[in-house]
């Protein structure tokens, strides 16, 4: 059976603790709604942003190679143009799972990070919205899913 971009985001997900690198400032952020979402679910996420010392009442660390205990994977949720760095931060942590976040807009992936990651053996998820692997997402998570042919990778991937 093949993986796909669903099964990635599964198994990232069943680890329940990691970072989530570019945590925003703003509580009306989409990154704040999936660190709330993710919290409200029982993961362990530990919020990287170094401008701030506290989100949704959780320590925010400036880096990942500053997290304690140390985390092992990391979903960024950075504009395309600092996603390198987060995952040179990454690479130097230790991080081996790595999830450039996408939604609707461009997402955080950029080819530098996407070879970056290659370059240290880190096969990065991709082109998918945390909340289209969550369990329990709500329909307009699906939806979306759907349009971005994510559900139908995973149909053939099964031979559906």
């Amino acid at each position: 059976m093949t993986a796909t971009r669903l099964d990635a985001g599964r198994e990232f997900l069943a680890r329940r603790r990691f970072a989530l690198v570019g945590a925003s400032r703003e509580e009306k952020s989409f990154s704040r709604h999936v660190l709330r979402e993710l919290i409200r679910k029982g993961y362990d996420v530990v919020p990287v942003n170094p401008a701030l010392a506290e989100v949704e009442g959780r320590r925010c660390f400036p880096r990942v190679q500053d997290v304690v205990p140390p985390v092992d994977a990391a979903l960024l949720m950075t504009p395309p143009a600092r996603t390198a760095d987060a995952v040179r931060d990454c690479v130097a942590a230790g991080v081996r799972r790595v999830w450039m976040h996408r939604g609707g807009g461009p997402g955080a992936a950029s080819p530098e990070a996407i070879a970056l990651c290659e370059a240290a053996g880190i096969a990065p998820i991709v082109d998918l919205c945390p909340f289209m692997a969550l369990p329990g997402a709500g329909w307009f998570h699906r939806l979306h899913g759907r349009f971005r042919g994510v559900h139908r990778e995973s149909r053939r991937a099964i031979g559906a």
